[in-house]
């Protein structure tokens, strides 16, 4: 079972430096445990069929609009009907000053209020990017993560095949190091892995016979990077002289993480290959994949053709 992972109302606040116009709980202690956000519309008319009480509540304009055309009465309804669901917050965009109403209901079920000064749907935007990120499925894998030529490659492989040394060579070569030995990969979209490194061991390294390598303070700021998409699998592995490896590449293997499916390739080593030479190959061929470039076919197209000129000119 996968586990759920949470963002807590201080964390949201403090992202995005919004206003408490009312609280009286811990919000520490206070969990969103869902990515999606809601503007009640239709439960402003009292129509609460498949609304989902757990998530984030934002007021903006319209809504304040429509509350101001309802007398006390029918507005006093109409916030505790919204409040009595116990939605874990309510955010008031553009700065609105909030009715009275609304304070009421808030100290009846204790339900926190924020003020954010963005426009409404510039914030929803925001507010859902940085949930979905923080809420994203994770799993943590054992290997390496860096970023070369602008492609995330996923460096993995038994241990002691030679990932960190490979990536210490990217990294003099002027590319950037994610993370060394975990990689934490979470599905932020349904298309899209991102990795990471836990926080304990960010920036270091570990090198057999050497020890533990700060790279940020021994190469520079410029040769790390906090989070990047995964792009690539590339798994490294003792040569095998029994084993046929693919020499075209017309056919694409791919890696499923999380459910997202990701181009990988199987690499030997042996002493004398000079991986971080490959491995930068690999990110700028599957780059040019991506533009619709793909040499292998285009090699294979050139050799079809030619076999079909000759048979004519028989």
């Amino acid at each position: 079972m996968m586990q759920e992972f949470f963002v807590t109302l201080k964390q949201i606040v403090d992202e995005f430096s919004l206003e408490i116009v009312y609280n009286d709980i811990d919000l520490e202690k206070a969990k969103v445990t869902t990515a999606d956000v809601n503007r009640p519309g239709l439960q402003m008319v009292d129509f609460f069929d498949y609304f989902d009480p757990k998530r984030v509540q934002i007021m903006g304009n319209v809504e304040f609009s429509f509350l101001e055309t309802m007398n006390t009465e029918d507005r006093t309804h109409c916030i505790q009907s919204l409040f009595g669901k116990k939605i874990p917050v309510l955010v008031v965009a553009r700065g609105q000053e909030v009715f009275e109403e609304f304070l009421v209901a808030a100290k009846k079920y204790h339900i926190p209020i924020f003020r954010a000064t963005q426009e409404t749907s510039r914030f929803m935007a925001a507010l859902i990017a940085f949930l979905s990120v923080q809420l994203a499925p994770r799993i943590t894998i054992h290997g390496v993560l860096c970023e070369v030529y602008g492609e995330g490659v996923l460096i993995t492989g038994e241990s002691g095949v030679g990932k960190s040394e490979t990536a210490v060579e990217l990294v003099k070569r002027g590319h950037r190091l994610v993370a060394d030995d975990a990689v934490e990969v979470k599905k932020v979209s349904e298309k899209t892995l991102v990795g990471s490194s836990p926080e304990t061991i960010r920036h270091f390294i570990e090198l057999r016979g050497i020890g533990i390598v700060d790279v940020r303070r021994i190469f520079g700021m410029g040769s790390i990077k906090e989070t990047e998409k995964i792009d690539l699998i590339i798994n490294l592995e003792n040569w095998n002289k029994d084993k046929q490896y693919d020499r075209l590449g017309l056919v694409t293997d791919y890696s499923e993480l999380l459910g997202v499916s990701v181009p990988t390739l199987t690499i030997p080593v042996k002493p004398g290959r000079n991986l971080a030479v490959v491995i930068e190959v690999a990110a700028m061929n599957n780059r040019q994949k991506k533009l619709g470039h793909n040499a292998a076919e285009e090699l294979n197209n050139r050799i079809i053709s030619k076999m079909n000129s000759e048979l004519e000119n028989r």
